[in-house]
């Protein structure tokens, strides 16, 4: 078997982990869903996830990945749960399902980026929409796309991974701030930050009635499991992303530092997107939550086609899109490239390479129509990521228990009462909020029949 890769340094460690964070999960889904879904209540449920729920769930992760030194589905096996493997293997299945179709919406920035440039969309941005985002334009795209993420993975986590991110994260923040900055001069944005960040008290309620089963009501309904899962999804949490990162970090590190450093700044990019994104919306006078999928692209392309500078301001913001897309994709190949490096010690650029074509092929349907990619995005959100995240902490709160606070402390100044309240918040708060949001993710999915594939 071939010697196990490290991260270099602390930072290029901490810079990976929140590449994998800040991605299209920020800035295509994050300001979409926040339109979609009340704005600023989504905004308040979202933010409230990411630290009540995200961070607890991220240091499990990272207890796995580093005590194990493993990939996301050996670790179980490791530390001596053999049983519990099931839980590392949805994971991975949950993020190989996730980078089939975001590889999708990575070919569409790519096309975005030249459509910049050349003003291509500037006469009809819908038609321009339907013309690239689906059939055989969309297809050689997303092939594009993962041609780039599996060069940047088949170069190794300190060459390829860590090399990569420590470039991409900077410029994701220094662009966001530089276009947060420029839509505050725009007239007409001011409602759009009322709608982004000032909440209706009103609609924070939910009521539950018992049938014999639960039933849930309220305006929270739709909110909490699209708000919840997009902090898993934007956290890079369920997809065995951060356990496999932490396996490359050393004991001396703080785990739960690095935890919430990565949230943080994860969050910080999120609200930034926002920022840029939703205002810009508002002053097209485009509805919240209107357009699916394709609403971020056709939106913005107007905007820039109507206002002074817009060739360039396109470009430089599709290409911070393009940047976060590569950072968060190329977690997500490597948790089932690391997975066969580790058990079968595979040459790392030909494993890359085939699983790269497997995802190519997975994601076909979504880059053929985007009613495929809709269904996709759906089921990650409502079924798998949660389902993983609960899996996670059922693992670490009821069965590793103690061996995971002992690894949470090392490499840190932290008392045992800190380690010891996270466990017991890890298995019962956090532990119920991700079984109500699956609960009603299941509720939604079944009820409107999007559990049904578009065939």
């Amino acid at each position: 078997m071939s010697q196990r890769e490290t991260w270099a340094t602390r930072a290029g460690f901490i810079l990976a982990a929140v590449g994998s964070a800040v991605g299209l999960g920020n800035i295509w889904q994050f300001p979409f869903k926040t339109s979609a879904y009340g704005g600023a209540t989504f905004l308040v449920v979202y933010l409230a996830a990411a630290l009540g729920i995200g961070l607890p769930a991220m240091l499990a992760e990272f207890v796995i990945g580093r005590q194990s030194n493993l990939n996301a589905i050996g670790a179980f096996e490791r530390l001596g749960h053999r049983n519990w493997k099931w839980v590392g293997v949805l994971g991975v299945g949950t993020g190989f399902w996730i980078l089939s179709y975001y590889s999708v919406v990575g070919g569409w920035v790519l096309r975005y980026i030249g459509g910049s440039l050349t003003g291509a969309y500037f006469a009809g941005p819908a038609s321009y929409f339907g013309s690239v985002s689906a059939g055989l334009d969309a297809l050689v795209l997303h092939a594009v796309f993962m041609l780039l993420v599996v060069a940047i993975v088949a170069g190794g986590v300190e060459d390829g991974i860590e090399r990569a991110t420590k470039l991409m994260v900077p410029s994701i923040v220094v662009i966001l701030g530089a276009l947060a900055v420029w839509v505050f001069t725009l007239s007409g944005a001011s409602p759009g930050y009322v709608y982004f960040l000032s909440p209706d008290l009103s609609q924070l309620s939910l009521s539950v009635s018992f049938d014999p089963f639960p039933s849930f009501s309220g305006p929270l309904t739709n909110v909490i499991p699209f708000a919840v899962s997009q902090a898993f999804f934007s956290l890079s949490l369920g997809m065995g992303a951060m356990i496999t990162y932490a396996s490359y970090v050393g004991e001396d590190q703080s785990l739960f530092g690095d935890s919430i450093t990565v949230v943080v700044l994860n969050s910080a990019v999120g609200v930034l997107a926002g920022l840029v994104v939703i205002p810009l919306l508002f002053v097209q006078g485009v509805e919240p939550g209107s357009g699916g999928a394709g609403a971020l692209f056709i939106s913005l392309a107007t905007a820039f086609a109507e206002l002074p500078a817009g060739r360039l301001v396109g470009a430089v913001f599709f290409a911070v899109v393009l940047i976060a897309a590569l950072s968060s994709a190329i977690s997500l190949l490597e948790v089932v490239t690391s997975y066969v490096v580790d058990t079968y010690g595979a040459r790392r650029p030909r494993v890359a390479a085939v699983l790269g074509g497997l995802i190519f092929l997975l994601g076909t349907p979504s880059a053929w129509d985007t009613a495929w990619l809709t269904w996709f995005d759906t089921l990650a959100y409502q079924l798998l990521l949660p389902l993983s995240v609960l899996g996670v902490l059922l693992f670490v709160g009821w069965v590793y228990g103690r061996p995971a606070v002992e690894e949470l402390l090392s490499g840190s100044s932290l008392g045992q009462g800190v380690g010891a309240t996270w466990l017991w918040l890890a298995r019962t708060v956090v532990i119920l909020a991700v079984l109500l949001t699956l609960w009603l993710g299941v509720q939604t999915l079944f009820l409107d029949g999007a559990v049904v594939p578009p065939v």
